[in-house]
């Protein structure tokens, strides 16, 4: 038997209220660690908006989800119990990212269970979008930006020797006769990478109508991070080579990753409007 739903007026307020203190007191150490994350590492600062982009995209189908016909699912239930066996097996290895990314599929066994196929096919997008919301595994982390540092590394040593500059690398340093930059983890690009795709695919499913372009818009946030965190680096070393490494720490370095990042972000709002455009 079918039924009509609305998620403000016809769910059992004491279903929900018990759904909240449930998936509280099993995340009650998971969630406000990840916040702590967000808060305080600047990797996953973009964390804070994940969640309020997600809900927007849920807004967006709230008419169609009120007209969708209710079909509870019990396959739903099985998703419910890996979710809550991937939150058991991150606590007894102490494996945050899977503590967290179970908190997703939890998600998804929850609306597959009481609500069905036709509500989770409107929300899959708002629920697939929290994942980005979880930090990466150090393992990974450390496996991404090593290559990413040595890439950054050569590509911009090989500009500045283009600009006549004397310069020579070693692994991730950039050495000139009177000073030596080092390319760390927070200038390898995986930062403004990381950010920079999350952003991509909200805008890419915000405001491109077609599979293709959303492709194309999220995959180019990874070349535009990557080539302008080189620009910063190239200028970077150019004010180091002629004004000795105070130039390249302090405020100008703080300053240089906001406004490279922005010029990345003003980037794909141009590609994006060119696509928009596309094809209309």
């Amino acid at each position: 038997m079918e039924s009509k739903i609305d998620f403000i007026t016809d769910f059992p307020k004491t279903h929900l209220l018990f759904l909240v203190i449930a998936i509280g007191a099993a995340y009650a150490s998971v969630i406000p660690a990840m916040v702590e994350d967000w808060y305080n590492d600047p990797n996953y600062s973009h964390g804070f908006l994940v969640p309020v982009i997600s809900a927007y995209f849920l807004s967006q189908n709230w008419s169609e989800l009120k007209l969708t016909p209710l079909r509870p699912s019990n396959i739903g239930l099985l998703v419910i119990i890996g979710g809550l066996l991937l939150l058991v097996l991150g606590h007894v290895g102490t494996e945050y990212f899977t503590m967290r990314a179970s908190l997703v599929v939890l998600l998804v066994g929850i609306v597959l269970y009481w609500f069905g196929w036709g509500i989770l096919r409107l929300a899959s997008l708002p629920i697939a979008f929290l994942i980005f919301m979880v930090p990466l595994p150090y393992i990974v982390y450390d496996s991404l930006a090593f290559p990413l540092k040595l890439l950054v590394t050569n590509a911009s040593v090989s500009v500045l020797k283009i600009l006549s500059l004397p310069v020579v690398s070693e692994g991730n340093r950039i050495m000139f006769p009177q000073v030596v930059l080092q390319v760390v983890d927070a200038c390898s690009g995986l930062r403004s990478l990381m950010s920079l795709v999350t952003l991509a695919v909200a805008m890419a499913f915000i405001t491109q109508k077609t599979t293709i372009k959303r492709i194309i818009l999220i995959i180019s946030a990874v070349p535009v991070a990557i080539v302008t965190n080189m620009i910063r680096v190239i200028i970077t070393g150019i004010l180091a080579s002629r004004y000795g490494s105070a130039a390249a720490e302090g405020f100008f370095h703080d300053f240089a990753g906001m406004a490279i990042f922005i010029i990345a972000m003003v980037i794909l709002i141009i590609e994006s409007s060119i696509l928009w455009r596309l094809g209309r």
